[in-house]
């Protein structure tokens, strides 16, 4: 019998805004920008990518090149982003 495996997806977990609002903060507690960039996507994959953009007001495919790899969004759109996830950036 052979055990057929698929890569971990935090993405698959993320099921509700609370649990998208802890991945974010433990992301920004103990990771870096591109940690947070990175987590950003994985959220928006979790509550689903074209809702994320319809409420952050730009395209999808903006929003896939803008927090992909390689990608670099400024800091309107990671606000944007944030405020679709129903997040908000916050300074202590």
């Amino acid at each position: 019998m052979t055990l057929e495996r698929k890569p971990f997806d935090i993405a698959e977990h993320l099921n509700t805004p609370e649990d998208i609002r802890n991945f974010l903060q433990e992301v920004l507690d103990t990771g870096d920008e591109s940690d947070f960039i990175h987590a950003l996507s994985t959220a928006a994959r979790a509550m689903g990518m074209s809702e994320v953009a319809k409420k952050a007001g730009v395209t999808r495919a903006s929003l896939y090149k803008s927090l992909s790899e390689n990608g670099n969004p400024g800091f309107i759109t990671i606000s944007k982003v944030t405020k679709a996830l129903g997040c908000k950036l916050a300074v202590t």
